[in-house]
């Protein structure tokens, strides 16, 4: 009969990886990614700051384990009745409220298209998700007339999902810039059939 404690140790491992990652998203939430908050987050975790790499093969890993921390609380907070363009829209107002995450994300974004970068599988993955999340809803609201037909609605996602990052870059040096309410209004112009 197998022995519990390697299962114990396992667990325990386990269970240690995902405090190192509620923790990480938490700090990274309100003081970004860089130098201090990775001790932060150790000295909350109670490990040194290298044992945190015991765990992730190095930042990177650790940073997309965080975004998909940061992906899978922002589901769990949606309403049944939010998907879609309603989701970008309140997702781009939560993301004012954790301006670590957001700045991480941006970044991140931006500097993974590189296939041998840690988290180019989690971007590229992503992308596609959420385009294809869009491009169902605009469908579903072109075949009720509630939105342009003129363009496919794979294309109109693509624009939104454009539109969503390319706010949220200038929010990185433009506090000012309100990202939700410019996407609301792309996304009223954008959908608003031509005239007849």
């Amino acid at each position: 009969m197998p022995s519990s404690k390697p299962r114990g140790q396992y667990a325990k491992g386990a269970e240690r990886r995902e405090q190192i990652i509620q923790t990480a998203t938490d700090v990274f939430a309100t003081e970004g990614f860089e130098g201090t908050a990775l001790k932060r987050v150790a000295e909350l975790v109670g490990v040194r700051e290298a044992t945190l790499f015991h765990y992730f093969r190095g930042k990177q890993e650790l940073l997309t384990a965080v975004l998909a921390e940061r992906d899978r609380r922002s589901l769990a907070a949606m309403e049944a009745d939010q998907a879609g363009l309603a989701l970008m829209v309140r997702s781009a107002e939560r993301n004012r409220r954790e301006p670590g995450l957001t700045t991480l994300y941006a970044v991140a974004s931006a500097t993974a298209n590189d296939p041998d970068h840690d988290s180019h599988a989690y971007f590229k993955e992503r992308y596609a998700e959420v385009v294809g999340v869009l491009a169902a809803d605009i469908e579903r609201r072109q075949s009720e007339g509630a939105a342009r037909s003129d363009l496919p609605a794979e294309d109109l996602a693509r624009m939104v999902v454009a539109v969503s990052d390319g706010l949220q870059l200038q929010w990185l040096y433009d506090k000012g810039v309100d990202v939700a309410d410019g996407l609301r209004d792309f996304i009223d112009v954008l959908l608003k059939p031509p005239p007849a």
